[in-house]
């Protein structure tokens, strides 16, 4: 291969654009832009996988004197098999949050990207701008980048509903220690608000996420990585627009990048260690406190 071959390579491969030949293209060379990492890619299956099973294993627990809740903890195996399947996807999710944190510290510490998912003035202006265009009032869509309002939206509406997941599922997983600091309401108080939150997230992610990527528009490139130009042009042409200029991402120098790399990791380390145990804390520091008698025969 020549160098000048060599250098067109490097250089399509930093603006992140390969070309895509599948028979979906139908003989036309489409070109084609890796959109999501594997990793990323692999931590959205797990994401689904988790939320799911919480859905399907909590609400039945929600409404379990009603015969939908009693027929599907009984397919689960009764109560106790359905309230494990659910602790396991709940330990999964704590993992999967631990590996977002340290995963996001390394891409603001080391690689210096841009935060792009924060959200701002602009955001609230696209979202008039396209509330304006669905409507008919206006005939210009918003110039959107790497992130949509409403995947930033839906992005932070997940790590909210995390916390308070979270949180008043320690409470109720652990009442005997919860209640030797906070007041015994506070147990019936956290069984509300995680029942509540949990159908506002799936409500969410059934009339929201499920149209916006999947029924409108199946957008494949969190499962495949990739995006093809035209709809990166129709749904982030500000992005797509860096990628084409070569700013995009921030390039950094090998000194640079280990000299980051020798502070991060250890950081990381003991912060992920102190995590761990934490979650180690959060599920094995008593059993559970209620026996629960079933009344599914």
């Amino acid at each position: 291969m020549s160098r000048d071959s060599k250098q067109t390579d490097k250089s399509t491969q930093n603006k992140r654009v390969i070309y895509d030949d599948s028979p979906t293209q139908r003989g036309r060379r489409e070109r084609s832009i890796t959109r999501f990492h594997w990793s990323q890619r692999i931590a959205h299956v797990l994401l689904l996988s988790s939320f799911t099973t919480l859905g399907i294993t909590g609400l039945p627990q929600k409404y379990a004197l009603s015969d939908w809740g009693r027929y599907m903890i009984g397919a689960f195996g009764g109560i106790e098999m359905t309230r494990i399947i659910h602790h396991v996807a709940a330990i999964v999710l704590m993992f999967l949050s631990i590996y977002h944190l340290i995963d996001l510290f390394y891409k603001i510490y080391v690689r210096r990207i841009r935060l792009s998912m924060l959200p701002g003035l602009k955001d609230v202006k696209d979202a008039i701008q396209a509330f304006g265009y669905n409507l008919g009032i206006t005939k210009k869509r918003p110039q959107m980048g790497r992130y949509t309002f409403e995947e930033k939206l839906e992005y932070w509406a997940l790590v909210w509903g995390t916390i308070i997941m979270g949180f008043t599922g320690f409470l109720m997983w652990n009442p005997i220690a919860s209640t030797k600091i906070l007041p015994g309401e506070i147990i019936p108080a956290a069984k509300t608000a995680h029942g509540g939150e949990a159908i506002l997230a799936v409500a969410a992610i059934v009339i929201w996420h499920m149209y916006g990527v999947h029924i409108k528009k199946f957008n494949k490139s969190m499962f495949t990585g990739k995006i093809s130009e035209t709809e990166m042009l129709h749904e982030h042409p500000l992005e797509l627009a860096d990628i084409k200029a070569g700013i995009s991402e921030r390039a950094i120098d090998l000194p640079t990048l280990r000299k980051r790399q020798k502070i991060f990791w250890p950081i990381a380390i003991v912060l992920t260690l102190l995590l761990l145990a934490g979650v180690y804390g959060f599920i094995g520091s008593e059993n559970t406190a209620v026996l629960t008698i079933s009344l599914i025969k």
